[in-house]
């Protein structure tokens, strides 16, 4: 048995297929592929012996099935939030464009900018917390400033 050549037929020979079952269930192109992609990354991993293709085809199905209701079961256990609502949450109605320029930044400046303009942890707290020198958190934070000022300028026109 030759599990990259059985993995390669049963990519092309059922995808499709689970492609549209994955759909009608979740409805979210993103969470379809990382179903599909979890179904075959399983099929690697178990690397089961089938009676026949139907019993192949049952099996990819019923894995990729029990993909989509996980994930939904997580969506519903972990519910998102639209950035909107993020905005409304979190700051106040004139401080929501600095929200928008905090959050454009590079997740390791906003980082430290939120630790340390939002929740108030002193630099050293932050480098303890982000297992980080504390010149790093300072280089991190005047970068973070610089990069919200250039946005503030490109976006008054100055």
């Amino acid at each position: 048995m030759n599990i990259e050549r059985d993995i390669r037929e049963a990519v092309t020979k059922y995808s499709d297929m689970l492609y549209k079952i994955c759909l009608v269930i979740l409805c979210n192109e993103q969470d379809v592929q990382d179903a599909i992609q979890d179904t075959f990354c399983k099929y690697l991993e178990k690397k089961p012996d089938f009676r026949d293709e139907e019993h192949e085809k049952a099996w990819l199905i019923k894995v990729a099935t029990n993909n989509c209701r996980d994930m939904i079961r997580f969506r519903v256990r972990h519910p998102k939030i639209s950035i909107d609502e993020v905005e409304n949450i979190l700051v106040a109605p004139e401080q929501r464009e600095t929200l928008k320029e905090l959050l454009e930044l590079p997740v390791k400046h906003k980082t430290v900018i939120y630790l340390h303009y939002v929740e108030g942890y002193p630099i050293k707290e932050i480098a303890d917390i982000l297992g980080i020198t504390e010149s790093a958190v300072k280089s991190r934070l005047l970068r973070g400033r610089k990069q919200m000022r250039d946005m503030v300028r490109m976006e008054g026109g100055i």
